[in-house]
């Protein structure tokens, strides 16, 4: 009686334990080498993220950030544009979303670029090569995406408790009844 209650709560407790969304890919690749600097940068996960509070940064060797405007949601994929990147070097790609079962997931991804794109505003006054700052105003809930650096890597913890302690507390206090319920009957 004992095993078929606790396997019963713990079929009833599996379906709400769900994973935050993970990143199955980016675009340029995590550890690439590109030889010309992309115009839009994306990641991938494999679940549909919440369209609210995505956010991606680029930000490059002098530590100059490069997106432009909003991430978008498409499905499975979170983009943004990328202005001029004006040095050869690794640039890392932040990311914030909201997972779709709710939970915020975070990290980043690098890539490599040997050939960098000409700033037009150097090309036409001969100043040194510099990223211009650029607006960043794009983002709906007024907040700035997150700091790659500040982000080094996935959030794997919803800051709770993992549902399998749960389903061990289910299964002891099922347990603890049903051998009370025994007891009393002999």
């Amino acid at each position: 009686m004992t095993g078929l209650l606790a396997l019963t709560v713990l079929l009833l407790t599996a379906g709400t334990a769900s994973a935050h969304d993970v990143i199955t890919g980016s675009d340029p690749a995590d550890g690439s080498t590109v030889p010309t600097a992309p115009t839009q940068v994306s990641v991938t996960f494999d679940e549909t993220p919440q369209p609210e509070g995505a956010a991606l940064t680029v930000v490059g060797p002098d530590g100059a950030r490069h997106e432009q405007g909003a991430a978008t949601v498409r499905d499975k994929v979170v983009s943004v544009p990328v202005g001029a990147l004006p040095q050869a070097g690794q640039y890392e790609i932040g990311y914030r979303i909201v997972s779709s079962d709710g939970h915020p997931v975070s990290g980043s991804v690098t890539f490599d670029l040997t050939t960098p794109s000409a700033p037009a505003a150097a090309a036409t006054t001969g100043a040194p090569a510099q990223a211009a700052p650029a607006d960043h105003s794009g983002h709906s809930d007024g907040s700035a995406p997150p700091s790659p650096a500040a982000s080094a890597g996935p959030d794997t913890g919803s800051g709770g408790v993992p549902a399998w302690v749960f389903v061990v507390i289910a299964i002891v206090v099922v347990g603890g009844a049903a051998a009370l319920v025994l007891r009393r009957r002999a």
